[in-house]
C-alpha cells in the first residue's frame, strides 16, 4: 500500500513511497563519493540512513568503507552488496554504536512532516555521538522554482515535471525518468527548506552547521553539539 502523497508508474515493483526498485537498480552514482570519502577516514564506518538499492554504498564499500546500509524496503536491501545492510525506519533505528560518517541523502531532511524530520536528525545524533559528523543533503535554492527541468546521466533523462503547493509548506513533486527502452515516474512530498530554515531546524535538533560542501550549497557537514 503507498503513502498518501506518493506514487510511482513504470514496470516492476514499487515501494510506498513510490520508488522503482528497477529504476534505482539502473540509477548510478553523481558526485556523492567523492564529497563523502572527502569527509571520512580512510578505511572509515559510514552509517547511510535511506540507502535505497545502493547507488551510493556500493561506490562507498569500493572505496574500502565499511558501510552500514539502512532501510525500510527489504526489496531494496536485497539487493544491496559489499555493506552490512539493517531494515528499519530511520526514525526507529537505534544500533547502540557510533560511526565515523552518518550520511543523510536524498534530500531526506525535507520530508513534509516536521516531526519526522526531527526523528531523522535525532537518529544522525544517536549514531555520531558527541562531535560525529553527519553529512546531509539538501535542496537547492531554486528547486522547486525552476520547472519544468530536464537533465541528462549519461543514458538516462531526468525531467522535474512540476512542483506544486499542496498544503502550507508542502509541495507535490511529479519527476520522470526515461532511458531508451523504458520509463518510470515518481510523484513525492518535499517540505521547501530556506538556508535560514535548515539551519534552524538542525540547531534545534542538537546539529550545528561546520560547511556547505559545493557550490550549490546542496552537500553540508553537520556536527554533533556538545549537550
Amino acid at each position: 500500500m503507498g503513502r498518501d502523497g506518493y506514487a510511482g508508474t513504470g514496470v516492476g515493483e514499487f515501494t510506498p513511497d513510490g520508488c522503482s526498485i528497477e529504476l534505482y537498480q539502473r540509477l548510478r552514482p553523481g558526485a556523492e563519493p567523492g564529497i563523502i570519502a572527502a569527509h571520512t577516514p580512510a578505511g572509515g564506518t559510514i552509517l547511510e540512513l535511506g540507502c535505497g538499492a545502493g547507488r551510493v554504498t556500493h561506490a562507498l564499500a569500493d572505496l574500502g568503507f565499511a558501510v552500514t546500509a539502512v532501510d525500510e524496503s527489504a526489496e531494496m536491501l536485497a539487493v544491496v552488496r559489499g555493506a552490512r545492510t539493517v531494515r528499519s525506519s530511520i526514525e526507529d533505528l537505534d544500533l547502540g554504536e557510533t560511526f565515523d560518517v552518518v550520511l543523510l541523502g536524498s534530500c531526506l531532511v525535507h520530508v513534509p512532516d516536521p516531526e519526522r524530520a526531527r526523528g531523522l536528525l535525532a537518529a544522525c545524533v544517536r549514531h555520531a555521538g558527541p562531535g560525529g559528523v553527519v553529512l546531509i543533503q539538501r535542496e537547492g535554492a531554486d528547486w522547486h522554482d525552476d520547472v519544468p527541468r530536464t537533465s541528462s546521466r549519461g543514458d538516462l533523462e531526468v525531467t522535474v515535471v512540476s512542483s506544486t503547493e499542496v498544503r502550507p509548506g508542502v509541495r507535490s513533486v511529479h519527476v520522470e525518468y526515461a532511458y531508451p527502452d523504458a520509463g518510470w515516474s515518481q510523484t513525492f512530498l518535499s517540505r521547501p527548506l530556506t538556508k535560514a530554515a535548515f539551519e534552524e531546524l538542525l540547531g534545534e535538533n542538537g546539529l550545528g552547521v561546520e560547511a556547505y560542501l559545493t557550490p550549490d550549497e546542496t552537500w553540508v557537514r553537520a556536527s554533533v553539539m556538545h549537550p
